[in-house]
Parts: structure tokens; sequence; C-alpha cells
């Protein structure tokens, strides 16, 4: 139930530079998921994120599912990039490197 007429918002797809599937899963409350979100649209890169905690039902089995393939632990956030590695924290040394952007001066 929404009592204040306010839309949760579950995620969404940002625009930008093709990098390849770049999905970060997080939750609404994480600072450092917000830091994560922030690093993605300052890169200009296209992504997608997940807050896993305004999920409900199957949408948020499977977030979990997915999180989990790659951080047992499912801890936030969780970046995939191609369906094949994952940083999880906000990490942006390694998030640069992944996404072939050098590290800043």
């Amino acid at each position: 139930m929404d009592l204040f007429g306010w839309k949760k918002e579950k995620g969404k797809h940002v625009e930008g530079i093709d990098r390849g599937k770049i999905v970060m899963y997080g939750l609404s409350t994480c600072v450092w998921c917000k830091r994560t979100k922030k690093l993605l649209t300052e890169l200009g890169v296209e992504f997608d994120y997940v807050y896993v905690d305004r999920l409900e039902g199957d949408e948020e089995t499977n977030a979990v599912e997915e999180v989990r393939r790659f951080n047992e632990v499912l801890s936030f956030p969780t970046t995939i990039i191609n369906d094949e590695k994952a940083i999880v924290g906000f990490k942006e040394k390694q998030i640069r490197e992944a996404l072939g952007f050098q590290e800043r001066d």
C-alpha cells in the first residue's frame, strides 16, 4: 500500500555508451549503491539498475537468484558485467578498468 502516493522506484535503464551489458543490483537505502550508480552515470555508460529491496514476489526471487550466482553473500551493490564478471561493493578502480576507462589522475 502506498500511503503517500509516491511511486517507489524499483530500477530502470540508463542510456549511454555501450560498454556491454551492465546491471547494478542494489538497495534503495545503500549509500555505496548510490555512489556506484552515480559513477556509472558519470562515466556515461549504458546500464540497468535494480533496487532489490523494492521488488516483491517473483521479481525479488529472480533478482536474488541472479545476484547469488555471482555473490553468494548477497551483499550490495553487486555490479554484473556481460553476465561474466561481478564487482561487489563500490570499487571505483575495478569498475573503471572493467569498463575500459583509465584511472583518474
